[in-house]
């Protein structure tokens, strides 16, 4: 059976009407200072994460120079101003839930997101120009977070089920919402960094993977690529005039 193409894009930029809520239990837990946090999951699933994403960790990859990624130290939560919006999850634990089908906003609405892609992008560009062979992860989280507060925005990560922080940085191996800490960024790393504000009602989404200092060519050939998949997936995408 066909689906349509509304019901197989997800769209960006999300308000909080018209979206189905769920109680969803906090995923991680971590105390400040530690160099693990942990996730929650069912006993079924967390053999198989176990297997996955731990067991293939002890030991370092064949005929390679970079030893495999390890966590740092996380440090504790950043404060928002008190006058700046939350989402509603931010207390309830209830994230927003998946749109059942498609949305038609007002134009009010319309504006609101495009206010508040525009803002993720800008972050997002600021971002990138921080990476750099001896700067944490830590201190990238910490420059966006400034940066989005400073803009009247919530950074849409920072207390998402539980999430810590305010930016997700996925360095070399981790595949997507790395929690920033306190490693350092090594020459010929790739890092991607996810930033999601919260703007008048409405997130912005964007993420792009960055190369720090000399990278491979192996590397610069994955994220090559998958920008070029990504650029002909935003290709079907109808833009509103």
């Amino acid at each position: 059976m066909a689906v349509p193409l509304q019901m197989r894009l997800k769209s960006y930029f999300m308000g909080d009407r018209l979206l189905r809520q769920q109680p969803l239990p906090p995923l991680f837990r971590y105390n400040p200072g530690s160099k693990h946090v942990s996730m929650q999951f069912s006993r079924a699933l967390s053999g198989l994460i176990n297997l996955i994403f731990n067991r293939r960790n002890l030991d370092e990859p064949p005929n390679s120079k970079r030893k495999r990624l390890r966590p740092g130290k996380i440090s504790p939560r950043l404060k928002v101003p008190k006058n700046i919006p939350r989402p509603p999850y931010v207390k309830s634990f209830v994230p927003a839930g998946l749109v059942s089908g498609p949305e038609v906003h007002d134009e009010e609405g319309i504006q609101c997101m495009r206010a508040s892609g525009r803002l993720a992008a800008q972050v997002l560009q600021y971002a990138g120009t921080l990476v750099k062979p001896g700067i944490t992860t830590d201190e990238i989280d910490q420059a966006v977070h400034q940066m989005i507060i400073d803009n009247g925005a919530y950074p849409s990560p920072l207390g998402y089920s539980g999430f810590p922080k305010s930016v997700c940085t996925s360095v070399n191996e981790c595949i997507c919402h790395g929690i920033p800490d306190s490693r350092a960024l090594e020459d010929g790393d790739i890092i991607n960094i996810d930033v999601t504000v919260y703007l008048n009602g409405y997130h912005g989404d964007t993420s792009a993977t960055f190369f720090c200092g000399d990278v491979d060519d192996e590397a610069k050939k994955l994220v090559q690529w998958n920008s070029f998949q990504n650029e002909r997936t935003n290709s079907v995408v109808v833009l509103i005039p």
